[in-house]
């Protein structure tokens, strides 16, 4: 597929069924991009099946009916929501898009009530992902202990950016 050379201002950024097939080459791409930039043990990426869960809300981004990037929310025991799943196919790499993603993941987030935006990424040992660390921390994310499930690990960096509790739903 050819590279965008600007990104189209017509992106629509919507629920969507992981399992859509649609949706596959995107997250197959992701599961690729974590096998190959972790080791196993460390590589947290989810699959389809992981992203058809009930705690799950999947979003994907499209322009002229074409999904070029997706992300998701796993609701956390503890009133924060996980992001999961951010990725970007090639072609729409560079122009804003995992930005704009993770923006509409924080609105959806803190209209559906959560705390706080919390998520796991590669660490510096992971070049793959210096990408990724430096857009969450332009978003405001702090670097944060291991929640939920996780452990230290030294190719593993855990993030976490609260939520303004203006507009909040009741969680």
């Amino acid at each position: 597929m050819a590279k965008l050379t600007t990104l189209p201002n017509q992106i629509e950024i919507r629920a969507a069924d992981p399992a859509s097939p649609d949706l596959r080459p995107l997250i197959l791409g992701n599961q690729r991009h974590g096998a190959a930039t972790a080791p196993a043990a460390s590589d947290h990426t989810f699959g389809i099946g992981d992203l058809c869960q009930p705690d799950i809300q999947f979003f994907a981004a499209y322009h002229a009916g074409a999904p070029l990037g997706c992300g998701a929310l796993k609701a956390l025991p503890d009133g924060r929501a996980e992001v999961k799943s951010v990725f970007v196919s090639q072609s729409a790499r560079g122009q804003g898009l995992a930005r704009q993603l993770m923006q509409h993941l924080a609105q959806i987030a803190q209209h559906s009530g959560f705390s706080a935006l919390v998520l796991e990424t590669g660490s510096p040992l992971c070049p793959g992902y210096d990408a990724a660390r430096a857009l969450y921390e332009g978003l405001g994310y702090d670097y944060c202990p291991p929640f939920d499930s996780y452990v230290e690990d030294p190719q593993s960096v855990f993030m976490r950016l609260p939520l303004p509790t203006s507009d909040r739903a009741a969680h």
